[in-house]
């Protein structure tokens, strides 16, 4: 009987069979057999890739994966694993062999080796990038124990010259180019995993450390890394670096035999042991300074002097261990060469100034700053041992020994002294004794804040004076200004007086048209008694005047009309900064100054925010504080 489409019911029933059977045996391989075949198969394809990961050296290319470029490959053969036979056991070892062909399984030993080969300073850096691990092994590497590259061939590849190699243009341009030879970390970003691969790169010629991270700051391991990896290293400066030891210091001196200028400051950890390292490794040395460093004493300024022959420069700065010996010590060793000194915030006595006055025959610039303990008998004994020959420039500040009986011995015999800042015991007839001894070569005059001097009622007939300080000194009136303004003959160019309250528009005045063909720097804030008269005075007057500041001074909206129509001005910076008396009229004078105005300071006064906004659009090139 037929069914459906006319096929036999018989061959219908045995095509269900088949089906059913073709059902049952599907059911069959999925449980059974899919799972062993499954495994078979991982373990083959575990083998294959194996085999391959360990033809394929890890040098063969980096690309973030933990190999290294630049180095090339060596095969290495092993046995296959798809003869073996392969079981579901076998599986987790097979696994356990995929992970072991790695550089990371090498012991450190062997990686140092390996590390070691890597030549050219990308190469070097993209090194130090892997891991932690990496950069560490990398940071231990000296530059005498890194494989150099071989020899160039006698006949040169052609092609490789039209090429290139990055690692030689770069090696290239680390050597020509001066800003890749230095590097600054500061704050947060000063911590040891930068400075070690800073170092890595290698060719550093110099390193400034500025602060330190709160949590990771700069410490020996980073020091000891910059020493070894920059061995050619000729300037380091380390500012508020806590953690830095002695150890750290040992490290420089071990590796930087070239090293000639060192700045230590903020170090309380480095002590005379460190120094006296620094003085046997580093000959070389020519600058030091030691600033509030509390572990600084006496030996290693000793130590410094007697080893470094080349030592020029010496700034020692609120060490409260240092005393008469060590500065003694040091100047007596290095008097051939040693040509700046400052000394400032120390203990000494009266006898560091007679070893100076004596051995210090080859300084220049000497800066004396804040030595309480120093007397008037010490200045004059170091003015009158006549050792200081060469001395062009001399700074006296804070310092009470310094009265008219030492200044004048110090004018007669060195008469070279360019600043004198709040020393009180200096008078009148001290400041009239330095003028009639002073050099013919005197260009500069400094007595800030010395409240001792009142007004200088005569002066020398003639004086070289180009730059008068008179900062601070509120007592003088324009009865001691005027003498002093008289007898400068070869033309002001810089005055400050800043805080002398009691000279008026009639000393201005005076200064002006004696001086304004060469005065470029005139400061006035503070004096209260300047008004719109000496405005008209600088407008009429002044052709080279490039700063001015009237801060505080009593000048008005007129008075900025005044300027501002004077077409002989040339003005580059100008202050304003608290006179009550300019308000929002005198924005249309100052948008109209001359186009050479690059800095306006308006803060405290009466000009509103809006009028800012229009003045910012009219002086777009000048930079506006307000």
């Amino acid at each position: 009987k037929a069914i459906g489409f006319g096929v036999p019911q018989s061959v219908l029933r045995s095509r269900h069979q088949v089906v059913l059977l073709l059902l049952l045996f599907l059911l069959f391989f999925v449980s059974v057999l899919a799972p062993a075949f499954s495994e078979q198969a991982s373990a083959s394809s575990t083998a294959f890739f194996c085999r391959l990961e360990l033809d394929m050296s890890p040098f063969q290319g980096y690309r973030g994966d933990g190999a290294l470029a630049g180095v090339r490959s060596r095969k290495r053969v092993f046995a296959s694993a798809a003869d073996e036979p392969v079981t579901a056991a076998a599986a987790p070892k097979r696994q356990k062999r995929r992970e072991e062909p790695s550089l990371d399984a090498l012991p450190d030993e062997c990686l140092f080796e390996v590390l070691r080969r890597v030549r050219g300073a990308r190469a070097r850096c993209a090194s130090a990038c892997v891991s932690r691990r990496w950069l560490k092994l990398l940071a231990g590497i000296r530059a005498s124990e890194a494989v150099l590259a071989p020899p160039a061939p006698a006949v040169p590849d052609l092609n490789q010259e039209y090429l290139g190699g990055e690692d030689d243009e770069e090696a290239d341009l680390m050597e020509h180019d001066g800003d890749a030879r230095e590097r600054t970390l500061e704050g947060k970003e000063a911590t040891d995993a930068r400075l070690t691969a800073a170092a890595v790169a290698g060719r550093l010629a110099a390193v400034s450390v500025r602060g330190s991270h709160p949590a990771r700051g700069v410490t020996d391991a980073g020091i000891s890394a910059l020493a070894r990896g920059c061995p050619a290293l000729r300037s380091l400066s380390l500012w508020d670096v806590p953690q830095v030891t002695d150890a750290g210091l040992a490290e420089i001196a071990a590796e930087c035999h070239v090293l000639e200028r060192l700045d230590i400051t903020g170090c309380p950890l480095v002590t005379d042991k460190g120094l006296i390292a620094v003085a046997q490794g580093c000959p070389e040395l020519k600058s030091l300074t030691i600033e509030a460093c509390s572990g600084v004493a006496n030996e290693g300024l000793k130590a410094i002097g007697r080893c470094c022959a080349k030592l020029q420069a010496v700034n020692i700065k609120n060490c409260a261990h240092v005393d008469d010996q060590g500065v003694s010590g040091l100047v007596c060793s290095a008097t051939a060469s040693l040509a700046k000194v400052r000394l400032q915030g120390l203990s000494i006595t009266d006898a560091s100034l007679a070893v100076i006055g004596y051995y210090g025959k080859a300084i220049t610039d000497l800066t004396l700053a804040r030595l309480p303990a120093v007397g008037e008998r010490g200045f004059w004994v170091m003015a009158n041992a006549q050792g200081l020959q060469k001395l062009r420039c001399m700074s006296v500040a804070s310092c009470p020994g310094l009265t008219d009986l030492a200044l004048a011995s110090v004018a007669k015999f060195s008469p070279s002294l360019k600043l004198i800042e709040e020393c009180n015991k200096v008078t009148l007839m001290g400041i009239l004794a330095f003028l009639l001894n002073c050099s013919p070569k005197f260009k500069a005059l400094s007595l800030a804040k010395c409240i001792g001097i009142k007004d200088i009622c005569s002066a020398p007939a003639q004086l070289p004076l180009e730059n008068v300080n008179l900062s601070g000194l509120g007592a003088v009136t324009d009865n001691g200004f005027l003498p002093l303004i008289k007898s400068s003959e070869s033309g002001l160019v810089n005055v400050d007086l800043n805080g002398c309250e009691n000279l008026t528009d009639a000393a201005v005045s005076a200064l002006v048209k004696a001086h304004g063909g060469t005065l470029a720097h005139l400061s006035l804030e503070g004096c209260s008694k300047i008004t719109d008269a000496s405005l008209f005075a600088i407008s009429e007057s002044c052709s080279q005047l490039a700063e001015l500041d009237l801060s505080n001074c009593m000048v008005s909206d007129y008075g900025v009309a005044v300027l501002a129509a004077a077409k002989q001005l040339k003005l580059r910076i100008l202050s304003l900064s608290g006179c009550m008396k300019v308000t929002q009229k005198s924005v249309p004078f100052l948008g109209s100054m001359s186009s050479s105005l690059e800095g306006l300071n308006l803060q405290f006064n009466f000009i509103g925010n809006h009028n800012l906004a229009s003045l910012e659009k009219q002086l777009w090139r000048c930079d506006i504080l307000a």
